[in-house]
């Protein structure tokens, strides 16, 4: 019998995830500076930041592996204390088992979020496989949970307070922020 995503989401001690359609809603937009070159800019959800430092304050590592590469994003991986920043990879899995191999942490209790194709092939590799409610529709065939949210808007969130309640931190968040 399949264990349920709970019981899966308690062991997780590393979440992964792709940036551009999970951390973000998956636009790009391009601006000028004031010597006239274009800036990439990307959107990112404040209740999915916190929610990645709450992560870290609970033992749980992050990081991300993405095909593009952007100053956006690594100054957003930062302010989320992730410990694991890749870009510029479209080939995924020597990522993955880079990062295995360095937290020593197994496959069994990595998470990966993704959206697109390029991200089924870490998904198939670990303990729990999410893809956000934006994803591709073979990427969702494909993952053990999809979010209601999509990314950039609340996925990462979702995910995180998953992780958070099935291994007992949820309540010391609450009473932490004085919440009934």
């Amino acid at each position: 019998m399949p264990a349920s995503i709970t019981e899966l989401a308690a062991g997780i001690r590393l979440l992964l995830m792709d940036v551009d359609g999970v951390l973000t809603d998956g636009k790009l937009y391009n601006v000028p500076d004031p010597a006239g070159n274009m800036v990439e800019s990307k959107g990112f959800d404040t209740q999915d930041g916190i929610s990645l430092q709450w992560l870290s304050w609970k033992g749980l590592k992050t990081g991300l592996i993405s095909g593009r590469v952007s100053p956006a994003t690594e100054a957003r991986a930062k302010q989320c204390n992730m410990t694991y920043v890749y870009q510029g990879h479209i080939e995924k899995i020597p990522i993955l088992e880079e990062i295995l191999k360095q937290s020593g942490i197994p496959a069994s209790q990595v998470a990966y979020m993704g959206d697109d194709l390029t991200d089924v092939v870490v998904m198939n590799r670990v303990g729990l496989s999410i893809a956000t409610a934006n994803a591709r529709p073979e990427v969702k065939r494909c993952a053990m949970h999809v979010t209601e949210k999509p990314g950039g808007s609340g996925a990462v969130r979702e995910i995180a307070e998953l992780l958070l309640k099935a291994q007992g931190h949820w309540d010391d968040l609450l009473r932490k922020y004085e919440v009934r």
